[in-house]
C-alpha cells in the first residue's frame, strides 16, 4: 500500500522525495513538469555551451546555503526527469554578465498606465457602477500578475529573437490578468463574507452583495470584451480556461476530502485552480502571441504555474504568522472559514485531533482556537514553507531555460520575492 501523503512529503523535505513522490506531489494535475527528455536532450546541445553553464547553481539558489542539493538527486533519478545526462545540469546558471533585476523596477514602465488603462475599459455613463467598478483599481495594488505577465512577454520576446518591447496583444493581457483577479476577489468576498482587502473596507461591506457581485460580473464582461480584441482563438481558449477553473475552484473549495491521504491532492489542486491557473495560462497566452514552440509555451505556463502554487502556500503560512495589519485582512481567516490549508494538513500528523475538525469545518466551539494552536505547535508551517520553496525552485528551472534576459534574471528574483514575503 502507498504511504499517506503526509509521509511521502516529509520524506520529500528531509532526504527528497522518491520517483513517485515527485509525481504525486509537483505533477497532481496530471500534466508533466517537464518537457519530453528527447526533445530537451537536444535544446541542452545548443544551450550546454552557452555562456555561464558550468554546472553551477543559479545565483538564486546560491543565496541559500539551506537549500538541498539537487544535482545528485537529478543524476541518481535522470531516467524519470528532465535531463537524461549527467552533463545537462537542470539548475542552468543565469547568464555570466548579469546581475539579478528588480522585477518591480523593470516592469514599471510597462505598468505605469495599468490602471487608467483599465479604468477605460470599464468606462460607463453610470457614476456608482463606474465608481464600485474602479474602487480596487486605485494604483495602490501589488500588481503581481500583471508584472510577472510583462516580464515574461519581454523575457520570451528576447528568447525568439526580438526585441524586448511588448506587443499590443500582450501588453493587453498583462491588463485582463489584473481584471480577471479582481473579479475574482470581488466575487469571493462575498461568498465569504469578508469584510477587509486591502486594507480597506471590502465592495460587498460599502455597497451591498448584489452591487457587489453585479460589479464583479461587470469588471469579467469587460475583461472578455479585451480579450476578444486581441483577435487571436488559441488565447482566448487559454484564459477561458482561467475562468473555468476559478469557478470549479471554488467549488473544490466548499466541500472537504473524508480520506486522509486524498486531502492534500485536493488542497493543492484547488490552489492550482483559485490561484495559479491564472498565472500560468497568462503566462501562457503572452507565449503564444510571440513564439509557436510548443515547449515555450510549456515552460511559461510551468513557471506560472509553480510560483503561482507556491505565492498562496506562502499566503497560507502568513496567515498563521502574521497580523492583520500586515496581511491587510484579520489572521486564521482561513480557519474562521472552515479551511484546512498546508500547516493545517501536515500539523494533522502530530495532531490527530485536528482530522475531526478538518471534517466538521472548524465549526464548533474553540476548533479554531485548539486549531490554531496544534499548527503553531507542530512544523505545519515550515513544511508548508519549505513545499513553496520546491515550487520556486521548479520555476526557476524552468524559466533558466529561456535565453538570458534583464527580465528573465527578474522572474528568478521574483521567486525569491515570492518566498521572504510577509504580507
Amino acid at each position: 500500500m502507498a504511504a499517506p501523503w503526509w509521509r511521502q512529503c516529509r520524506r520529500w523535505s528531509t532526504n527528497f522525495p522518491s520517483g513517485n513522490v515527485f509525481d504525486s506531489v509537483w505533477c497532481f494535475s496530471g500534466r508533466p513538469v517537464c518537457a519530453s527528455a528527447s526533445s530537451l536532450s537536444r535544446r541542452s546541445s545548443s544551450w550546454s555551451s552557452g555562456p555561464g553553464n558550468q554546472g553551477k547553481p543559479p545565483l538564486a539558489l546560491a543565496r541559500h546555503p539551506k537549500t538541498l542539493n539537487l544535482n545528485s538527486f537529478l543524476i541518481r533519478h535522470k531516467s524519470r526527469l528532465l535531463y537524461p545526462t549527467q552533463g545537462w545540469c537542470c539548475w542552468r546558471t543565469t547568464h555570466s554578465d548579469a546581475k539579478l533585476k528588480d522585477p518591480f523596477m523593470l516592469a514599471q514602465r510597462d505598468l505605469t498606465s495599468l490602471y487608467d488603462d483599465i479604468k477605460k475599459e470599464l468606462f460607463v455613463s453610470k457614476e456608482e457602477l463606474k465608481y464600485v467598478c474602479d474602487y480596487y483599481f486605485d494604483g495602490k495594488g501589488k500588481a503581481i500578475r500583471p508584472m510577472i505577465v510583462v516580464l515574461m512577454a519581454r523575457a520570451l520576446n528576447i528568447h525568439s529573437n526580438r526585441s524586448g518591447d511588448l506587443l499590443p496583444g500582450q501588453r493587453v493581457v498583462a491588463m485582463i490578468s489584473e481584471m480577471i483577479h479582481t473579479a475574482s476577489l470581488v466575487h469571493d468576498d462575498v461568498i465569504d463574507g469578508s469584510d477587509k482587502r486591502r486594507g480597506k473596507r471590502t465592495i460587498n461591506k460599502v455597497w451591498g452583495e448584489r452591487k457587489a457581485i453585479l460589479a464583479g460580473d461587470f469588471i469579467l464582461s469587460a475583461a472578455t470584451i479585451a480579450l476578444a480584441r486581441i483577435g487571436n482563438t488559441t488565447v482566448v481558449k487559454v484564459l477561458s480556461q482561467v475562468i473555468e477553473d476559478l469557478v470549479r475552484g471554488e467549488f473544490m473549495q466548499l466541500g472537504s476530502k473524508e480520506n486522509e491521504n486524498e486531502r492534500f491532492k485536493h488542497y493543492l489542486e484547488k490552489t492550482f485552480k483559485k490561484t495559479a491557473s491564472l498565472i500560468a495560462n497568462s503566462c501562457k497566452a503572452v507565449s503564444i502571441l510571440v513564439n509557436s514552440d510548443p515547449e515555450v509555451h510549456e515552460i511559461a505556463y510551468q513557471y506560472g504555474r509553480n510560483v503561482g502554487i507556491a505565492f498562496q502556500l506562502v499566503d497560507d503560512v502568513l496567515d498563521f504568522t502574521s497580523g492583520a495589519n500586515q496581511l491587510g485582512k484579520p489572521s486564521a481567516a482561513d480557519l474562521k472559514l472552515g479551511l484546512a490549508t498546508g500547516p493545517v494538513l501536515f500539523a494533522c500528523q502530530q495532531f490527530p485531533e485536528l482530522h475531526a475538525m478538518i471534517m466538521r469545518r472548524f465549526s464548533s466551539k474553540g476548533d479554531v482556537d485548539r486549531a490554531w494552536q496544534y499548527v503553531l505547535e507542530s512544523d505545519g508551517v515550515q513544511q508548508t514553507s519549505y513545499l513553496a520553496q520546491r515550487y520556486c525552485q521548479e520555476a526557476i528551472r524552468q524559466v533558466s531555460m529561456l535565453r538570458p534576459s534583464p527580465e528573465r534574471d527578474a522572474l528568478i528574483t521574483l521567486t525569491e520575492l515570492v518566498l521572504t514575503r510577509d504580507k
